[in-house]
């Protein structure tokens, strides 16, 4: 397995960031894979469906910024809702030793899914005040931050195990989130791999794909 080189002869330090309805938990496997590749990793946990993503971002941002500031360089890999949250705080936040950013099944145009179901009670306590805002119209908070003016690659599945949710989102998906709906202006690597939204973190391929991006700012593995 290659390892990571030495930025300024310190180990570089990743961030995960699970998603909506998550726990770090979810994000366990990568982050095994990424402490062998050689990165020192900080998994971290947030109540993602008790408060809206600004709060979100109040909450994670002095713990990110303590990292920050103990490493030379700061990578950052997420899933789903965490790709917003990440967004979100390196444009009111922005770090001046960041590295790159690799966001898995992120809803960087929103979900049709919370424009059909949002309004459901069933929906709104499930998902929470967060959920609610990730629509696909143009006041939604993802459709609101523009362009990423950052090193970014994105990672998105094809594959679904709820076809009723998939029913919902216009051409291909992972059951949450359209491959369309996943890209944004601004990021440098787009990738589609046979996954399911909620089980994309979890597949060998993406752990690769992921390693390749920080290491070499590409997807391009053998």
């Amino acid at each position: 397995m290659d390892t990571p080189e030495l930025f300024d002869g310190v180990r570089e330090n990743v961030v995960l960031l699970h998603g909506l309805t998550r726990s770090s938990d979810s994000m366990r496997g990568l982050e095994t894979f990424l402490e062998k590749c050689g990165y020192r990793v900080h998994n971290l946990d947030y109540p993602s469906t008790k408060f809206s993503i600004e709060e979100l971002v109040a909450m994670l941002r002095p713990k990110i910024e303590e990292i920050a500031s103990r490493s030379s360089r700061i990578h950052f890999v997420t899933h789903s809702m965490g790709g917003i949250l990440i967004r979100f705080l390196l444009k009111e936040y922005p770090i001046s030793n960041l590295g790159r950013v690799v966001m898995l099944s992120p809803p960087n145009n929103g979900s049709e899914v919370v424009d059909k179901l949002g309004h459901w009670k069933a929906f709104r306590k499930l998902n929470g005040p967060a959920g609610q805002q990730l629509g696909t119209d143009s006041d939604s908070l993802p459709c609101k931050l523009g362009a990423v003016e950052f090193e970014l690659g994105i990672i998105t599945g094809d594959r679904s195990i709820n076809w009723l949710l998939s029913l919902l989102i216009q051409g291909p998906n992972d059951g949450k989130v359209s491959i369309e709906s996943a890209k944004v202006e601004g990021m440098k690597a787009f990738a589609v791999v046979h996954a399911t939204h909620p089980y994309i973190m979890k597949k060998d391929v993406v752990f690769r794909k992921v390693q390749r991006f920080l290491q070499q700012g590409d997807f391009e593995i053998k």
